[in-house]
């Protein structure tokens, strides 16, 4: 098994050691809250409706909140400057934001808990990403650096 494994990260190093993959992998990551960011600048009374649904008050000032926030750390993360940062910030968000929104276990058993608990374990996934990349970010051998091949 171990000639096996050896054998496909040698041919996996060249695709999978390109930058321009790395940088596909952090627009990946980054999709839902660039998409996010900009739908809620650009109508922004439904942003302050979302704010509204989650209780969040005051509404208008968490929605300039929270425009910042995912447009900010996406483009801190696409860039390269405190990429770091950037992924801490939004997977501290993710997680805050799934906790207040994906509550399934207060919902009552059926189709409604179901895809809650699938969404809620997904956003952990990406709260593991962002985790991920902040750890490969501070432990490259440039750490700090604003250097996109990275």
């Amino acid at each position: 098994m171990h000639h096996l494994e050896t054998t496909l990260a040698r041919l996996a190093r060249p695709i999978f050691g390109r930058s321009w993959l790395r940088m596909v992998a952090y627009l990946g990551i980054c999709s839902a809250y660039l998409q996010g960011g900009l739908n809620k600048l650009v109508d922004f009374p439904s942003a302050i409706g979302e704010m509204d649904h989650f209780g969040l008050s005051p509404a208008p000032l968490f929605a300039v909140v929270v425009i910042g926030l995912e447009l900010t750390a996406s483009a801190m993360i696409l860039t390269g400057l405190l990429r770091w940062l950037g992924s801490l910030a939004l997977a501290a968000f993710t997680l805050l934001a799934t906790l207040l929104a994906l509550r399934f276990w207060e919902m009552p058993v059926g189709m409604d808990r179901f895809m809650a608990a699938n969404s809620f374990f997904e956003h952990l996934g990406l709260v593991g990403a962002f985790l991920l990349v902040a750890w490969l970010d501070l432990t490259a051998p440039a750490a700090g650096s604003s250097d996109q091949s990275r």
